[in-house]
């Protein structure tokens, strides 16, 4: 599992012209899916991810999390975090997992989510061309893999 983490003072996704998802202050998550992953990596990166101290303290130190600022997870499914470019122009994705594979699990990461924090979690749409707007706050990017 690969997902990047963006520190947002807003986010949005739109599929169609229709917003599917929008936060403020919180997190963006660029979500890949090795076709490895189960729901033992989703656990993991849950419970990472809400917990992962990147906003500033009152002394301008990053030391709390999306909880602790009470702050939105906005969740977007991308399987071209796993495209290689180690050999010629075009990105190859075999290591991605399959839409039957990684829908249930990004599905299960989204309700997590939910269970485990009393956050606003937002989510794109699995598999849909989606327009991603955001307003990184730093910035601050992280890549959380496991």
């Amino acid at each position: 599992m690969k997902i990047v983490v963006q520190r947002v003072k807003r986010a949005s996704v739109t599929v169609n012209n229709s917003i599917t998802g929008k936060i403020n202050h919180g997190l963006l998550l660029l979500v890949g899916i090795h076709e490895s992953d189960s729901k033992k990596e989703i656990e993991w990166c849950c419970r990472k991810i809400s917990k992962l101290r990147i906003f500033e303290d009152n002394e301008g130190k990053m030391n709390r999390s999306v909880q602790d600022v009470e702050g939105g997870i906005l969740v977007v499914s991308q399987f071209t975090l796993y495209g290689d470019t180690k050999k010629g122009t075009r990105p190859s994705f075999i290591e991605a997992a399959k839409p039957d594979i990684a829908e249930p699990l990004y599905d299960y990461m989204v309700e997590r989510f939910k269970q485990i924090t009393d956050l606003n979690i937002e989510e794109g749409e699995f598999g849909a061309m989606m327009d991603v707007e955001m307003i990184n706050d730093g910035p601050v990017t992280i890549i959380v893999e496991k």
